[in-house]
């Protein structure tokens, strides 16, 4: 049997793929600054704050950058709670 993909969500009812992000970062450095601007220009930026306040910069395998509303914390625990959420699954196997 094929596994599915697992996703996560990232608020307003948006979803990645659990197993093609990279990390979870703060918009707040230079850096990361940098990292959504250049994705931006390249058009691989995708916003899924609904108008609000960019928490959550997150960056994926395939080079796209997704911003969310919610704090990174938030996500991990989402990403972290799916992840024990399928372990036992396969305990029960």
């Amino acid at each position: 049997m094929a596994n599915a993909v697992q996703l996560v969500n990232i608020g307003f009812g948006n979803m990645v793929s659990a197993e093609r992000m990279i990390a979870l970062v703060s918009p707040e450095s230079a850096p990361i600054k940098r990292i959504v601007q250049d994705s931006k220009e390249k058009g691989a930026l995708i916003d899924a704050t609904c108008g609000r306040k960019t928490r959550t910069v997150i960056i994926m395998d395939s080079d796209h950058v997704v911003l969310s509303a919610l704090q990174p914390e938030t996500v991990a625990n989402r990403f972290n709670n799916k992840a024990e959420a399928e372990d036992g699954d396969e305990a029960e196997l």
